[in-house]
């Protein structure tokens, strides 16, 4: 990754962001009539998506800033189908419910990585709701979901622990059972609560009507509609970039982000501003203007985990201690991502060490090297940052950033001016 000889001073404009782009498909796969998806993201785990909802019966259409979703028709669903789910956990937890509606046997798969990843709280309370799922004993791909037609719904207890797209997969799928669906949480509080918020927001947009108290949910049955629909900026892709001006003691402005949204994304700014960085907001977006130098910090991520690895890139550099927790399931994402952080960060001369639930952080001289990204996206955008003050920082596989912003390095090293 380049590293600048002088602060950054860029204008950035990020892609759609991968959770609502996701969610968004899902529900107009099951609405009554055609919903164009504006400014979704064109990546990886969207095109799985688009894929596996043409498998099980939605059409789409796509210009260059659009995509139009059909409504599921299940006689369009070849029996039996597979489901190529990628490295995707959106793709892979989302689906299997809008399997069990059509009559079909569909057989679900996906990346080795895949493999690893927790999946046992949705399967376990589709099984409970009467689904016919065929697992081999091992609640993880490969996994076979045998429909027959239609779900019941109700009520049901959920282990959203490990996930929290566990509890968005069935609130999603709920308007289209015949009951609904009542879903309790049991088990300790789900991570990454923002992302539930999301679920909900968008449930409301396509005319669902769910309610939450407490540690309940309901959504009830509903007929789903949503012409046209335009998907946020992702804000945790634009995090980094806000980050370059506080590591390099420049100005960096993120292009329309929303005045209002459930994205997790979105803390960047609390965090940027607790730091010592300048962070304004206009009607073009959001500028971030640092100084090069930020104090250690003391944070608990559990609700915005998937910022984990940048931010414990720049608090390297930091000038005290930090500490970062509440982060334990990190170890079931795309990889092991608190192993992999301390390792990297680690080699690089970084005094990086696993907690129970995170991380701890000793700034430390970095040095050059390769930073290994273990087909992991947010590795990508983690090395990107040390590049920021460490010359000569090689990425293995960049490209594996594809997965939620194909066009990041082109972006980053737009921003350097390289």
């Amino acid at each position: 990754m380049p590293t600048p000889a002088r602060p950054v001073d860029a204008t950035v404009r990020v892609p759609g962001s991968k959770s609502i782009t996701n969610r968004a498909y899902v529900l107009a796969a099951l609405a009554s009539t055609a919903t164009l998806v504006r400014h979704p993201l064109d990546s990886r785990d969207a095109r799985l998506m688009i894929d596996a909802l043409g498998v099980l019966g939605a059409r789409s259409e796509h210009t260059d800033t659009a995509v139009r979703i059909h409504p599921l028709e299940s006689r369009r669903c070849p029996d039996p189908a597979e489901i190529a789910l990628g490295n995707s956990g959106t793709v892979a937890r989302f689906t299997p419910p809008l399997a069990a509606l059509g009559p079909a046997t569909v057989r679900f798969d996906g990346d080795p990585a895949l493999r690893r990843r927790p999946m046992a709280g949705v399967l376990r309370a589709l099984r409970d709701l009467g689904v016919d799922i065929d697992d081999g004993g091992d609640p993880a791909p490969p996994f076979t979901v045998r429909g027959t037609g239609g779900v019941r719904g109700g009520v049901v207890d959920v282990d959203a622990s490990a996930s929290s797209q566990f509890l968005s997969a069935l609130l999603l799928a709920g308007p289209a059972f015949r009951e609904g669906i009542t879903a309790r949480l049991v088990g300790s509080a789900p991570p990454s609560g923002p992302h539930i918020a999301m679920t909900l927001d968008l449930l409301r947009t396509f005319g669902a009507a769910p309610l939450r108290d407490g540690t309940e949910f309901h959504v009830p049955p509903a007929t789903l509609g949503c012409p046209d629909y335009t998907v946020e900026p992702d804000l945790s892709s634009a995090a980094p970039f806000l980050m370059a001006a506080a590591l390099t003691g420049g100005s960096v402005r993120v292009l329309d982000w929303p005045a209002s949204t459930t994205q997790p994304g979105d803390w960047v700014r609390s965090l940027l501003t607790e730091l010592g960085v300048s962070v304004t907001t206009d009607e073009r977006g959001v500028t971030a203007t640092g100084s090069g130098v930020l104090p250690g910090a003391e944070l608990d991520l559990h609700d915005v985990s998937e910022l984990t690895p940048v931010v414990a890139a720049m608090l390297c550099f930091a000038t005290e201690p930090s500490t970062i927790r509440g982060v334990a399931h990190l170890r079931g994402h795309e990889t092991d991502r608190l192993a992999a952080l301390a390792t990297e960060l680690s080699r690089l001369g970084g005094r990086v060490t696993e907690t129970g639930d995170g991380l701890r952080i000793v700034p430390s001289p970095m040095r050059s090297g390769t930073f290994h990204t273990y087909d992991d996206h947010r590795l990508v955008m983690a090395a990107a940052l040390i590049g920021l003050r460490v010359p000569g920082v090689a990425v293995e596989n960049p490209a594996t950033v594809g997965k939620t912003f194909p066009g990041f390095v082109e972006a980053w090293s737009g921003m350097l001016g390289a």
